[in-house]
């Protein structure tokens, strides 16, 4: 299922591109995100375990993107963030014995992999960089 950390992440990878000499306090990300500072600081652990962006410590200290933006494809970012479009199955067991029941879900489950796959393609043909051209 598709949560809130894509975009989370999107959004402090976008406001790095923009930044790309300066290393940016998660107190300043947070700001632009309207969240508190201890959501970023998460998803930016996340990004940095990913090498998407590198931290340092201090006065002087924040974050910055690791790799030039245009590295950086939007298929990258939604694996980090371990989301995928999950439509959902019937709560109900089906019916083992009925014809549409005894396979809907192989064939939904079927269908959900045509989709992610087509989600992913569409994802890895848009980078950071021109994502963050638009702003």
């Amino acid at each position: 299922m598709i949560t809130g950390k894509f975009a989370i992440s999107v959004h402090i990878l976008t406001l790095l591109s923009k930044f790309p000499d300066e290393y940016l306090s998660s107190d300043f990300i947070a700001g632009s995100l309207n969240i508190n500072a201890v959501l970023v600081r998460k998803e930016i652990a996340n990004l940095k375990k990913n090498h998407l962006v590198k931290s340092r410590e201090g006065k002087n200290g924040g974050t910055a993107l690791a790799q030039d933006a245009s590295k950086i494809n939007f298929e990258d970012i939604l694996k980090i963030t371990h989301e995928e479009l999950h439509l959902g199955f019937s709560k109900n067991e089906p019916c083992p014995d009925c014809v549409v029941g005894k396979k809907i879900n192989q064939n939904l489950e079927s269908l959900y992999t045509d989709i992610n796959n087509m989600v992913n393609e569409k994802l890895r043909k848009v980078s950071l960089k021109e994502f963050s051209e638009r702003f």
